[in-house]
């Protein structure tokens, strides 16, 4: 362990708990002082020093030892912690509870503990020669069809009729709104050749209800009034009159289904070589997902051997876990936390609730799965290490070994070969394991879950 390195001491608690005592070494605290100073420094000024380059101990004198030392902590105990755990060998499950220790003087070691959950242990009962089901892949007619008609609405277009407007045609417009008790129009209340789809229910509830029947030409009034919990709050729960021109009414047309639109939409020269070539697609990603789900029943039939005590504590953690994750990754995807609950019509609770039985689902397969790769001594190979990391390598324009440096550096790879453990230790006991017939899985058509 190199000098530098934060030390870690764990105790066993009961249910699924330990405490852990680091240390982080004075060498590892003074280089963090002298970090934090510097970047201190860039923001004083003191006569006699340009701005940003006052040294680092004269802002520790000018500022103090435990001024400093206190913000050096605050920046780099997260690192430290991941450090700790690291070197304590442990998989922890949820937030842990820290308490930090007293500063003590220049050249000293500084201290820290926590308390945290851990994935459980197992004890494992028979993982080889297990029988779980296995489903036939298919691909029905009812989905090749849903996957057709997607297509032809992809490559439909609108052509203005002369008829009144109906549930699913689309109304041009001219449009100005004003607030009740006002005489201008508020703002954004005005538009000019917009296109609404009749029955779409994205405008306000009443809105589209009073374009149905009307034609172009139309002059219409409509009167509505905004949700109270609208997005814009200068109008929340204010009734409006919108004063509408109709423009025109536009109906989509769907391409006839023929073997021309075979080769409009996708290159081949009849009807059925469309169908034959979804119905292939749908079924080799139904291949995928029957693997996925038969290698599951596999790991579930390895846990109803295996004996795995999992606290409550742990599971509401480890459900924390799972719902900040799909939070996080919906973040990027530009819908916020408040946004999806919303949507979901559900309270955190709630969802918090709803996850706990794949909480412990999950964490009682990576408890038999760990004590697998224990009891057949699984690691992986340097080659599969490489392999694992070709994808991401190419991804980032450098060697698999090179990536592999970099996540070694970065204390990263460690979870890496966790990950390959554990897939090798499913791999086994997949591979011992025998199939049975399976009832087929539920037609669906386009956009359902795979997952």
């Amino acid at each position: 362990m190199p000098a530098d390195a934060v030390s870690a001491t764990v105790t066993e608690l009961p249910e699924s708990r330990v405490r852990v005592e680091a240390q982080v070494p004075a060498e590892e605290l003074e280089r963090r002082i002298e970090q934090t100073a510097r970047a201190l420094g860039r923001d004083m000024k003191m006569p006699g020093f340009r701005a940003g380059k006052i040294p680092s101990k004269v802002v520790v004198q000018r500022l103090g030892r435990e001024v400093v030392l206190d913000e050096a902590i605050r920046a780099s105990v997260g690192r430290w912690y991941m450090q700790a755990v690291d070197q304590a060998g442990i998989h922890a499950v949820g937030d842990p509870d820290l308490t930090l220790g007293d500063q003590g003087g220049a050249g000293e070691p500084w201290s820290f503990s926590f308390e945290i959950g851990v994935r459980p242990v197992a004890t494992l009962g028979t993982y080889k020669g297990l029988q779980a089901p296995r489903r036939d892949q298919e691909a029905d007619e009812d989905t090749v069809t849903a996957q057709v008609e997607e297509l032809r609405e992809r490559m439909s277009r609108l052509e203005a009729v002369e008829e009144q407007a109906g549930e699913g045609d689309f109304v041009v417009m001219d449009y100005v709104g004003t607030l009740a008790g006002d005489e201008e129009p508020f703002e954004g209340g005005t538009g000019a050749d917009q296109l609404i789809e009749l029955g779409s229910g994205r405008l306000i509830p009443g809105f589209e209800e009073g374009l149905s029947g009307s034609a172009a030409g139309d002059e219409r009034t409509i009167t509505v009034s905004f949700p109270d919990d609208y997005q814009a709050e200068h109008l929340a729960g204010r009734e409006a009159t919108f004063a509408v021109t109709v423009k025109e009414i536009r109906r989509k047309v769907l391409p006839e289904l023929d073997d021309q639109f075979a080769s409009d939409a996708a290159g081949f020269e009849t009807l059925d070589e469309l169908r034959e070539d979804i119905g292939s697609r749908l079924k080799e990603q139904d291949e995928e997902r029957a693997d996925v789900e038969y290698r599951e029943a596999v790991l579930d039939a390895a846990v109803e051997q295996a004996t795995v005590t999992v606290p409550n504590a742990l599971i509401v953690s480890r459900a924390r876990e799972l719902l900040d994750r799909m939070l996080h990754n919906l973040e990027h995807q530009g819908i916020a936390r408040d946004m999806y609950f919303q949507i979901s019509g559900k309270s955190e609770e709630e969802l918090l609730e709803e996850g706990s039985q794949d909480a412990e689902r999950t964490l009682k397969r990576e408890a038999v799965l760990a004590a697998i790769v224990d009891a057949e001594q699984l690691e992986p190979s340097d080659g599969d290490v490489l392999d694992a990391l070709q994808a991401s390598a190419a991804r980032e324009d450098m060697t698999p070994e090179k990536l592999r440096e970099r996540l070694e550096k970065a204390g990263r790879l460690d979870d890496l070969l966790e990950d390959l453990r554990q897939r090798a230790a499913l791999d086994l006991i997949v591979e011992h394991a025998t199939a049975t017939q399976a009832a087929p899985a539920a037609a669906g058509g386009p956009g359902d879950d795979e997952s």
